[in-house]
């Protein structure tokens, strides 16, 4: 059922990322960072298919981790990949050649030796206030700090910094949203609404959708996609084993395998994320016309 359900929001998440950015890269630069730019994309219905879509992703997600550890729905949901590859293909009918097929095998096979080899498992979660907060302070300040640096950088690099800034939060929120479902079957509604978590699943939310909206708008999505990928179970996987609990094996091996495990799918990502068949931003597809011969 885990599987099902992970691999159900990634399916929805990875085509509604590139519905997103299709239509974010037609927004006005003038709404970049802004809740504005939110604003001005709810006017395309193409945005708002994408964003159903993520929405859909979110809930099935949320259920996976109802009955998963996050260390183990996190690398998972990391396929959404694949999903907007597959669709990205389709759209521009691109082989997938040498490079996709790598990526391909390099990040299901990344995924599978991870969670072979560290057999995620829960456990009692880490009732220390210090090292929860820690571990959330980390993630979100270096998503702050990403967002300030990015500023100063050019567009492309700008557009990555960005995605790993969102991808960063969105684990966070991966994580406060398994804290918010057990809080609801421990306590039921009244000590959901009476806790911090949910709000805090709901302003991770929107933070983070501005940076990744705003990444999507200014590069096309080879820039930004693979980062945001990777940065999302990482970060899901450090909150997991950091404070809820999760446990891996901690064999010599195991670490080993574990290890490479997320090498491999890093840069699985990465080769995907970089194929031609994904979508091109603005910038660049003027830039292919203007080299195109007259």
């Amino acid at each position: 059922m885990v599987f099902a359900f992970a691999m159900g929001a990634a399916c929805c998440l990875g085509i509604g990322f590139v519905l997103q950015q299709s239509a974010a890269q037609r927004a006005p630069m003038s709404d970049f960072l802004s809740l504005r730019l939110l604003l001005d994309l709810a006017r395309m219905p193409r945005w708002l298919a994408g964003i159903g879509l993520m929405i859909a992703g979110m809930v099935l997600g949320a259920v996976a981790l109802g009955y998963g550890e996050v260390s183990l729905v996190e690398p998972l949901m990391a396929t959404n990949l694949l999903f907007a590859m597959a669709l990205s293909r389709w759209l521009t009918r691109q082989p997938l050649g040498r490079t996709g097929w790598c990526g391909l095998w390099l990040l299901a096979g990344g995924v599978t030796a991870f969670v072979v080899a560290g057999r995620p498992r829960g456990g009692d979660s880490v009732t220390d206030p210090l090292r929860h907060w820690l571990i959330l302070g980390l993630m979100i300040g270096a998503a702050l700090c990403l967002t300030a640096v990015a500023k100063r950088l050019r567009m492309s690099a700008e557009a990555a910094l960005l995605a790993v800034a969102g991808g960063l939060l969105y684990g966070v929120q991966d994580a406060l949203t398994r804290v918010s479902g057990e809080r609801l079957g421990q306590d039921g509604w009244t000590g959901l609404v009476t806790s911090w978590q949910p709000y805090g699943v709901l302003v991770l939310g929107v933070t983070a959708l501005v940076l990744v909206q705003s990444a999507f708008e200014t590069a096309p999505l080879r820039m930004s996609l693979p980062a945001l990928t990777a940065a999302q179970p990482l970060a899901g996987i450090a909150c997991g084993v950091g404070f809820l609990g999760d446990r891996l094996r901690m064999t010599t091996g195991a670490l080993a395998w574990e290890a490479a495990g997320l090498a491999a799918i890093v840069v699985g990502i990465v080769l995907i994320g970089r194929h031609p068949a994904m979508p091109s931003g603005p910038a660049e597809a003027a830039r292919v016309r203007d080299l195109q011969p007259h």
